[in-house]
């Protein structure tokens, strides 16, 4: 084949299969397949991720509070950090200066901004993490995707569902890459479960179960009124998602993603129990959800109490799976099928039950006899992960479009925002992240749940809320 006979194929693959060369390169070329696995097989053993050697990318971090605090720290503490290559924060902004004054220490080398257009304005920027309260990602977040920067915006996408479908419109017809920050969507533990779950080794599904315990007020000091407000924006319901969004979006949205499944209602209760300090949201709820064929899932929080903490169950016909600080367990009802390699696998102790330890190395013998509050296999946070795979996905999609600009130009966005998708899917595929869509569909049935509880009634979901 001669050079013009290459080309014109290459041409042709990437204008009908997007620009997924160098992305697939990238990505080690691996097939994408459905899942496979099998009822009676074990989980597959895990591989723990590492970023490879990857060009620079500059971060920067708008809103520098807890939460910025926590992904500044662990941006700074990637490998890659020692070295040229890998993620790097260059900027940091936050429109109280003694945020960013209490940052300059873990940033020495940021660029410190108040106003976060003029961040954007910065070229040497290629990816922002949003941090800000919830209820200022959606100007912060759709300015920074006109920027050109790809985006990670923390979860929820918003505290209404209107400005959550404008954040994931802007997301769908971005040429750059969008990640919503559902950070168990890319923990090991929870891609290690997805199949084993859905394969119906735990046999039908029949409810689900959550909490979140933690005894403390959410109140935060500050020097004045107006300050108070801003600082305490989470007790608020003007400004707040309140306990089923700010906090429970990440359990409400691991039933939906594991069961592959919207919920068709939701039921709330919620109350103020304890702190009786001038918030209009409970500081303690309950909800129920209804989802198709009958399941429910139930799931409670409180500010008031921590005792027990937080865990998820899942029953099934034939076993309930727990996961908990990282870690996993099977427990089988006594009329339930042999599969085979629980035989030999790892089992704990849980007051009268015996569980069927679901970690790495949990079928091997040298696995035996380990107790159940061993460390976890994974030594990261779920935050790790997930900022782990929004760096290699990014400079992934970095690639797709170069290859694309190489061969097309960057004239027509709309189109190559379009030719981008497939680049983007493969990515996912690989380094699993949650997506605009289920960013979306995890701040609507959040946003949703609150309102119920606020309410204290039912509250039908329809689909329109989860369409842009």
């Amino acid at each position: 084949m001669n050079k013009n006979e290459s080309e014109l194929n290459r041409r042709d693959f990437l204008k009908k299969g997007t620009s997924v060369a160098t992305l697939m390169a990238l990505m080690g070329g691996v097939e994408l397949r459905a899942d496979d696995a099998k009822p009676a097989a074990a989980p597959a053993e895990p591989e723990l991720t590492k970023i490879p050697d990857l060009p620079r990318l500059n971060f920067g971090i708008i809103g520098m509070g807890v939460q910025g605090r926590a992904i500044l720290d662990t941006l700074q503490h990637f490998p890659q950090q020692k070295e040229e290559n890998g993620p790097h924060v260059i900027a940091i902004c936050d429109n109280y200066k003694r945020a960013l004054t209490r940052n300059s220490e873990a940033a020495p080398k940021a660029q410190q901004y108040e106003d976060y257009n003029e961040l954007l304005a910065n070229k040497d920027i290629h990816a922002v993490i949003v941090a800000t309260p919830t209820y200022l990602h959606k100007d912060i977040a759709i300015a920074a995707m006109k920027a050109g920067k790809h985006v990670y915006c923390e979860a929820p996408l918003a505290h209404t569902v209107e400005d959550a479908k404008a954040i994931a419109r802007a997301a769908r017809d971005s040429v750059r890459y969008f990640q919503s920050g559902l950070q168990e969507r890319s923990h090991p533990q929870r891609q290690y479960l997805l199949p084993f779950v859905r394969s119906g080794a735990a046999g039908k599904q029949v409810m689900a179960r959550a909490q979140w315990h933690n005894k403390q007020s959410w109140q935060r000091p500050s020097s004045n009124p107006d300050r108070d407000k801003i600082v305490n924006w989470r007790l608020h319901s003007e400004t707040s998602a309140g306990l089923a969004g700010e906090i429970g979006i990440h359990q409400l949205d691991a039933v939906s993603w594991f069961w592959k499944a919207r919920p068709t209602a939701v039921n709330g209760f919620g109350s103020i129990l304890l702190w009786n300090d001038g918030r209009d949201l409970p500081d303690t709820m309950q909800a129920i959800l209804e989802y198709p064929e009958g399941a429910r899932f139930m799931y409670d929080a409180t500010l008031a109490s921590g005792f027990d903490a937080d865990y998820e169950l899942y029953h099934g016909v034939d076993a309930t799976i727990m996961l908990r600080d990282n870690k996993a367990w099977m427990f089988k009802e006594v009329d339930a099928p042999l599969l085979g390699w629980e035989v030999y696998a790892r089992k704990d102790q849980f007051y009268k039950e015996t569980g069927v330890a679901l970690v790495a190395n949990a079928t091997k013998q040298t696995a035996l006899g380990t107790k159940a509050t061993e460390d976890s296999a994974y030594p990261y946070t779920a935050l790790h992960y997930c900022l782990e795979n929004f760096v290699i996905n990014a400079v992934a999609i970095n690639a797709a479009v170069d290859d694309y600009i190489q061969l097309y130009g960057d004239s027509d966005q709309k189109t190559m925002a379009q030719q981008m998708q497939t680049a983007k899917q493969i990515a996912f595929k690989h380094h699993p992240a949650a997506t605009w869509q289920d960013g979306l569909d995890a701040t609507v049935i959040a946003l949703k749940t609150h309102e119920a509880v606020m309410k204290n009634t039912r509250i039908k979901f329809e689909n329109e809320w989860f369409e842009v």
